[in-house]
């Protein structure tokens, strides 16, 4: 059981979905550019967007940010080393702010943001990664406790100050560190967890690794809001979270799913699962692209709309059940319409 911290309109921990979050790539600063990615990554279903915050005119940036936005979504301040940066954060809006109170500096400073965060009932962040990690803890623990033990240090720096607003992360580029890291804070404090990989890498590597370390994780009941780290677009973030919550069911996110191809094949499946998994991902749907009929209405019986391919055409299912023969060069029409159509009765 955790806790549960408000940020913005969403609740994080127990009791509440696992949140979906990611960070721009914009200078914080240029307010355009940055209000029109948090638009592009709540639109493809990112809950909570994290800005960095480098100096003094981003933290400022902050409230014509929201002020331009036209939705609703929570916008967290990423701090370093200066604790004004995170005070004056705050003061503009910010829904949360992230640091790491170890590199923030002397206590009173850390006192100094926790009273202003209590002010106006912003929760913090606290984490390390494995490039941050307490010299202290470093050299009496192995590299995946110490991890942990920075964390939560931590959380105990806030805690002396009567602050009890808290998430926290502990992230590595290792997937093992992170995953035992996690389990070693879980078992200590009740406080919800953000997890995750740093660092994870670009493309296929990024996608394994943060897939293997959050799924392990979250099927034992470890984590509370997720990010995806993937260099590059952030948006690739968002829509790699949404598979791996769809995947293990702790969410429910339209999938397309399609058969690996064989010498059976007689539809083009990749590029008809390409064509249409945009649209079907912001349904609920999940659909079956099944590249012959030997298998094909059988493996995808449980799909809500499918289609498997016939030597001179295409059968098109819903729920196991053929509807429509179609020809093969209508697939993808035909399959949209249905989709559209299924999403609006929903």
């Amino acid at each position: 059981m955790s806790k549960v911290v408000k940020v913005g309109k969403i609740f994080i921990g127990q009791g509440h979905p696992i949140s979906i979050q990611s960070m721009t790539n914009t200078k914080t600063s240029d307010v355009n550019a940055t209000v029109h990615q948090i638009r592009e990554l709540a639109a493809i279903g990112c809950e909570i967007v994290r800005v960095a915050v480098p100096d003094i005119e981003s933290a400022r940036a902050i409230r014509k940010i929201k002020e331009m936005l036209d939705i609703d979504v929570p916008i967290v301040a990423d701090i370093h080393y200066d604790h004004k940066l995170a005070i004056e954060a705050i003061k503009n809006g910010a829904d949360k702010v992230r640091i790491n109170p170890g590199n923030i500096g002397q206590d009173w400073k850390v006192k100094e943001l926790v009273e202003v965060a209590k002010q106006y009932s912003v929760p913090i962040r606290v984490g390390a990664n494995s490039g941050s990690l307490r010299k202290e803890f470093e050299e009496k623990y192995d590299r995946t406790t110490a991890l942990a033990e920075s964390a939560l240090y931590e959380v105990k720096l806030l805690e002396r100050f009567e602050f009890h607003d808290i998430v926290i992360s502990a992230k590595s580029s290792d997937v093992l560190e992170t995953i035992r890291a996690n389990e070693y804070i879980a078992s200590k404090v009740d406080y919800p967890l953000h997890i995750g990989l740093t660092e994870a890498g670009v493309g296929e590597t990024a996608i394994v690794k943060s897939s293997i370390a959050i799924g392990y994780l979250l099927l034992k009941g470890i984590g509370n809001t997720i990010r995806v780290s993937i260099s590059g677009d952030p948006s690739r973030e968002v829509i790699v979270a949404k598979k791996i919550l769809s995947s293990i069911g702790l969410r429910k996110f339209g999938q397309v799913i399609a058969c690996p191809t064989c010498g059976r094949c007689e539809i083009d499946v990749e590029k008809i699962a390409k064509t249409i998994e945009p649209i079907v991902e912001s349904t609920e749907l999940i659909v079956a692209v099944m590249g012959c009929v030997v298998n094909g209405i059988g493996e995808g019986r449980h799909a809500d709309v499918g289609v498997a391919g016939t030597k001179d055409s295409a059968v098109i299912f819903e729920s196991g059940k053929i509807v429509k023969t179609v020809s093969h060069e209508s697939v993808v029409e035909e399959l949209l319409n249905i989709i559209r159509k299924k999403a609006k009765s929903r």
